[in-house]
């Protein structure tokens, strides 16, 4: 199907929904059985349209996903079992979604990479324990620290990634502790892929305290891998943030983060590296203006930082071109503008953004090139609308890529 076609059905899709509804969509509050057990269903999914356009490929991408989770969660007395399944249709695949062979091509498909497969798994099944501002959860399991740069649930992709671990986590006052050990992440790429999950011995471990207007963490992550040997690593760091109210509707936000890595286990490669992030920003009458840099260091360009876990879609552009970081390494130096516009008539919480990136190597000064990212989001009836857009011009190192999406999610 053209691009122009698809465009036209996606939005008549997503229009209907709009108007379709008869009220607002919303997470519904659990059913209370009894005094002592509730159940709370789960049903949510995103329709997704997603345009790759990569100058080295004569087939430009064209997906048309639905990905739908429903399951339901049980709890009683502080127990809770929560059971929940995850499905991704592809409605229009021309795209290369990852696994070899498939749709009949030997090899990898002849269109540029949109990882959302085809795929039916079971996301999440946990029993966890919550008393006293404390809980223990045994099973596959959501895992989000932070804003998930080091560990996180590749929320932006279809298949969500989860891990099989037992987690702990506890507040006392201002202190908080997370603590978690993994035998597997189970990826994003689908039952149908050789990657669909990577095995091994994974320590999560994150922690700190919250002395408004500042939030200090420390983490230790640390990835003994069963096959992906190069990606067993021991990293160390801190991260504080936070927002200091200059005047009335006046505020200074900041970030500043530092972490080291070096081989761990079984990684044939000795190295060392360091992780640099800071960032300031402004935020007043609904306009935020950020700048930052971000360094993804590397030992003399024999091995870079590497964060195998993280929702790397959400850092270094959105065009995905830096989802492992080159042996050189990566900077970035960035910088947005963002607007929260409000209610616009049918239109709620119409905000939107645009965000400039400018990439080069840690070692040996080799120019990555720069992209443009924007994004406009709104919700019609309950229905969050997003489109985004992403433009990466190559210099010495990978190849101008284009992307956009249009996606309506819907949750239950």
């Amino acid at each position: 199907m053209k691009p122009a076609l698809t465009l036209a059905a996606l939005f008549a899709t997503t229009a209907s929904l709009a108007i379709a509804a008869p009220a607002q969509a919303k997470a519904g509050d659990p059913v209370k059985v009894s005094d002592n057990l509730t159940i709370d269903p789960i049903i949510e999914g995103v329709l997704r349209y997603e345009h790759v356009d990569q100058d080295d490929l004569n087939l430009d991408a064209d997906a048309l996903t639905i990905r739908v989770r429903a399951g339901a969660e049980v709890t009683t007395n502080g127990l809770s079992l929560l059971a929940e399944a995850e499905g991704t249709l592809a409605i229009i695949d021309n795209y290369n979604d990852t696994i070899p062979g498939n749709n009949g091509f030997l090899g990898a498909e002849p269109y540029s990479v949109v990882a959302d497969p085809q795929n039916v798994e079971l996301n999440r099944l946990q029993l966890s324990y919550k008393a006293s501002g404390s809980a223990v959860t045994i099973g596959r399991q959501r895992i989000v620290h932070d804003a998930a740069r080091f560990v996180g649930n590749v929320g932006w992709r279809q298949n969500e990634q989860t891990f099989d671990a037992i987690r702990g986590e506890t507040k006392v006052g201002p202190v908080a502790l997370d603590l978690a050990y993994s035998i597997s992440q189970r990826t994003i790429f689908g039952i149908d892929s050789p990657n669909e999950f990577f095995d091994g011995n994974f320590i999560l471990a994150n922690g700190g305290f919250d002395i408004k207007p500042v939030k200090v963490k420390a983490f230790a992550y640390l990835l003994d891998y069963d096959t992906r040997l190069a990606f067993s690593s021991q990293t160390y760091g801190f991260l504080a943030k936070g927002a200091l109210p200059l005047a009335e509707g006046f505020n200074l936000d900041f970030l500043a983060s530092y972490a080291n890595q070096q081989d761990y286990k079984l990684n044939p490669v000795s190295y060392s590296a360091d992780y640099i992030n800071a960032e300031l920003g402004v935020s007043v009458m609904g306009f935020g203006l950020k700048g930052g840099y971000e360094e993804l260091g590397s030992d003399d360009g024999v091995a870079a930082f590497q964060t195998p876990l993280a929702t790397l879609h959400a850092f270094n552009g959105w065009a995905d071109l830096f989802l492992t970081t080159p042996a050189a390494g990566l900077r970035d130096y960035y910088g947005g503008l963002s607007k929260k516009f409000g209610n616009a008539g049918p239109l709620k919480g119409l905000n939107a953004q645009v965000i400039y990136h400018k990439f080069e190597s840690d070692f040996g000064s080799v120019d990555y090139g720069q992209e443009w990212d924007a994004s406009l989001g709104f919700a019609v009836k309950g229905y969050p609308i997003l489109l985004k857009y992403a433009n990466y011009d190559a210099k010495n190192f990978g190849t101008d890529t284009e992307k956009f999406w249009l996606q309506v999610a819907f949750k239950y």
